[in-house]
Formats: structure tokens, C-alpha cells, sequence
């Protein structure tokens, strides 16, 4: 199985493409300020979850995991904050949030079926 097939991993790239369209609607003088942030936070979520799938052991996957939900999770940040300080229309953001939450969710549980194995 590649790590194109894990649903996290899709739900991940859906959820950094929602990101990249949020942003454009930026600002031009946030461009190396939260929309850059948000954008790297956004890519590193899946991009760690395929780098932990790559790896030889279930103990390295797991990391990654971490490491790609921590991720995930300075992305709601700075999602709120660019939400709060009024970036874009806060309609916008409502649906690439509740993404955010549900993925948060699917990892958590992977990573406590994972450590429970």
C-alpha cells in the first residue's frame, strides 16, 4: 500500500489545497506573513504522513504522525488568528476549520490505534 492510498494522508492534501485557496484571498502584505505560514503548515501535515509511512519502523510512522499533527495543529492557529484579525471573510473559514478539527479527530485516533498495537 502507498501512502497515496491512506485516507489521512488524502484528507491531508484536500485540506492543504482549502488552505491555498483561503489564502489568496489574503491580503498582498500577508504574503510572508500568515499566508506563508499557513501554507507551510498546511503542506507539512500530509507530507509528514507520507515521510512516516516511508520509513521501516511502526515506531518512526508514529513519530511522523506527531510530528504532522503538531503540525495540524499550528495550523488551526494560525488559522484562527488570521480569522480573528480579519484577513478574509470569516465565512471563509468556517468549512477549511471544521477540516481542520476532523482531521485533528482521524489522527488522534490513528495515533492511539497505532500505540495501542
Amino acid at each position: 500500500m502507498s501512502h497515496r492510498e491512506q485516507f489521512i494522508w488524502k484528507r491531508g492534501i484536500q485540506l492543504s489545497v482549502s488552505c491555498y485557496q483561503i489564502t489568496k484571498h489574503f491580503p498582498n502584505s500577508e504574503l510572508y506573513g500568515l499566508t506563508s505560514q499557513i501554507r507551510r503548515s498546511a503542506v507539512a501535515v500530509p507530507s509528514n504522513i507520507a515521510e512516516g509511512y516511508g520509513r521501516v519502523s511502526k515506531a518512526e510512522y508514529i513519530r511522523f504522525l506527531q510530528i504532522a499533527l503538531g503540525s495540524l495543529r499550528e495550523l488551526d492557529t494560525q488559522l484562527i488568528i488570521a480569522k480573528e484579525v480579519g484577513l478574509a471573510d470569516p465565512e471563509l473559514f468556517i468549512a477549511v476549520m471544521k477540516d481542520v478539527d476532523d482531521l485533528q479527530r482521524i489522527m488522534v485516533s490513528t495515533l492511539q490505534k497505532l500505540q495501542n498495537n
